[in-house]
């Protein structure tokens, strides 16, 4: 683990207190003692500063946070010459959405909406600059004293064209099923759709104060997303209109191309439900038929089984090479 402490120094930077760490790396404030700016700085564990594919994912991740400017993403600082590996970052007050969410079992709409409207909105400038989060949860959603949103954590975000980094989207997939979208339970590399998807499970989530598909571990999760429709949100929070419900469906389509093609489409029938029409759906007269076909479903475990082992046996293979 980082040893750093309060009232150490890293390079300009005066550590000020720990405030998370994670498996992979702690983030602190601090102070930047050339101008009195107070900055979050994300360091790396060193036992994982060696990991070829986490630096990429950490160089990456500046990267990304350099270069997007937007009120609702949080800033990622240059840091030229610093002494070891490590990220100068925003510094945010508020409290995660996941906060909010443990505080009060659902939201009101009028409470909810106008977080996923400031949501959508970061996600189209970043779609729009090539970016796609891929980690979209309310573990990566700040919300300041005001109601404003900022979208945190890039950490297993990918710009479009750039390489796959695929241990990372196994750990992703492993880590947070919840939010996941169809195609990348598919192992897909999804695009800002699925980022829209992660979206609709969060708005579900916000206003009927349980995530749209359950189990018992992440592959049974993931195995009901694809199989079957969540309980409709009216059933469970009478408060939501049917046409706020439509927005929540087209969010969650099974497929990228039924889906809204962009956020900012979400955010306008979000912002103009009277002008949004239902539609007769499925959805709402077969949720409680459940589908779990025993070969499907045996098929669908032993793939994802069989991804950890393939790659073991290739890490095995290449370790073997020069002896």
């Amino acid at each position: 683990m980082t040893s750093l402490q309060a009232g150490d120094q890293l390079d300009r930077y005066r550590i000020d207190a720990l405030v998370a760490r994670s498996g992979m790396a702690s983030i602190f404030r601090a102070t930047d003692t050339r101008d009195g700016r107070t900055v979050a700085i994300k360091i790396p564990h060193p036992e994982t500063e060696a990991d070829p594919v986490f630096f990429d994912r950490f160089r990456r991740e500046a990267e990304i946070g350099q270069k997007l400017d937007h009120p609702g993403v949080m800033k990622v600082y240059p840091n030229p010459g610093a002494s070891r590996v490590y990220m100068v970052m925003e510094w945010v007050e508020g409290n995660l959405l996941r906060r909010l969410l443990q505080r009060q079992a659902r939201m009101a709409p009028e409470q909810a909406i106008p977080l996923v409207i400031g949501i959508a909105d970061a996600l189209d400038y970043i779609h729009r600059h090539g970016v796609v989060h891929r980690d979209l949860k309310p573990e990566n959603i700040m919300i300041e004293p005001g109601g404003h949103v900022k979208l945190i954590d890039f950490g297993v975000a990918g710009s479009l064209g750039a390489r796959r980094l695929t241990f990372g989207k196994l750990s992703q997939v492993v880590g947070t099923p919840d939010y996941i979208s169809p195609e990348q339970v598919r192992g897909k590399r999804g695009d800002g759709r699925s980022d829209i998807y992660a979206l609709g499970v969060m708005l579900y989530e916000m206003l009927a104060g349980r995530v749209p598909f359950e189990g018992g571990n992440p592959f049974a999760i993931m195995h009901d997303r694809l199989m079957n429709h969540p309980t409709p949100p009216r059933v469970l929070n009478p408060d939501i209109s049917p046409a706020l419900q439509e927005v929540i469906y087209r969010a969650l389509e099974r497929e990228p191309q039924d889906r809204y093609s962009t956020a900012a489409e979400m955010a306008w029938d979000l912002e103009h439900l009277d002008q949004v029409h239902p539609k007769e759906r499925p959805e709402l007269t077969e949720w409680k038929k459940r589908k779990t076909p025993w070969l499907r479903r045996a098929l669908f475990y032993a793939a994802m089984a069989a991804v950890p082992l393939a790659i073991f046996g290739l890490l095995y293979l290449v370790a073997h090479m020069g002896k």
